[in-house]
């Protein structure tokens, strides 16, 4: 007890309150669909809706599993690729506002826009009705970033070169390179009237780059080899080779050889 003016009250652990209330939830009857519980009633709601949502990822990342790729090689054109949720992002910056000397506002300004209003929607709409119908200006901004994002997923998807995409990331099977072979030091230009060496579009790997195709485990025969040689296909003009037809179809004979392993 400590000296001073009113009145003092001393407990004892030892006596059990009489007056304590049990833990039970406050009745909201008198205010049907404006409030509820949090426990048990809207966290169990919560932890419904967030366990049909991880069910879902879940048969999706089974249907469609990551891909197997092959290692990292830096000598290798790539082109790398967000995951599908920030696909819409990706696209964003192929507009020509978004990107180059504009990439500040595609990364950052418009992003954290987004983000910010999203964060700062709990204290712009303090209104005390929760339909949609009722909250037409969050509703409004809701859908619009919704509708955004889907466009922007959606345009990413079609426009992106999905097989050229796969073969970048194509695991090259082993493949062995017969150096004894003539085909080969015409390849590496070294005999021969060749004025131009393959390496430079092709690499010296024979895995190709960003103009031209890999080599190592095509499926030409040499017959096609030395047609394309002579007459150019896709990117590559005709003309290229200044070799004899002798050295021509050796060069072709090496380049069918490269079959990879069975």
């Amino acid at each position: 007890m400590h000296r001073g003016k009113g009145m003092k009250f001393v407990g004892d652990s030892r006596i059990k309150a009489s007056h304590r209330m049990p833990n039970v939830p406050k009745d909201y009857s008198e205010y049907p669909g404006k409030t509820e519980a949090f426990w048990p009633n809207f966290l169990l709601k919560e932890w419904m809706v967030g366990a049909v949502f991880l069910i879902g990822y879940l048969l999706l990342t089974v249907a469609h599993p990551s891909p197997l790729e092959g290692p990292a090689d830096p000598t290798r054109a790539y082109t790398p690729l967000p995951d599908w949720y920030f696909l819409f992002l990706y696209q964003l910056l192929k507009y020509s506002f978004a990107s180059g000397p504009y990439n500040v506002i595609g990364t950052i300004v418009i992003p954290g826009l987004a983000f910010g209003a999203l964060l700062l929607m709990p204290f712009l709409d303090k209104g005390p009705e929760r339909r949609p119908s009722k909250r037409p200006l969050p509703t409004a901004f809701m859908l619009l970033a919704l509708a955004a994002m889907f466009y922007l997923t959606w345009e990413s998807v079609v426009n992106h070169d999905w097989e050229a995409q796969k073969a970048m990331g194509a695991i090259v099977a082993e493949v062995e390179v017969d150096e004894s072979l003539p085909g080969f030091k015409i390849w590496n230009g070294d005999t021969g009237e060749q004025a131009k060496s393959c390496i430079g579009c092709h690499a010296a790997d024979l895995k190709g780059g960003p103009a031209a195709p890999k080599l190592v485990g095509n499926t030409l025969t040499a017959e096609e080899v030395e047609d394309i040689i002579h007459n150019g296909r896709g990117g590559m003009p005709p003309g290229q080779f200044h070799g004899t037809d002798e050295e021509a179809k050796q060069l072709a004979e090496f380049i069918a050889s490269l079959k990879a392993k069975e």
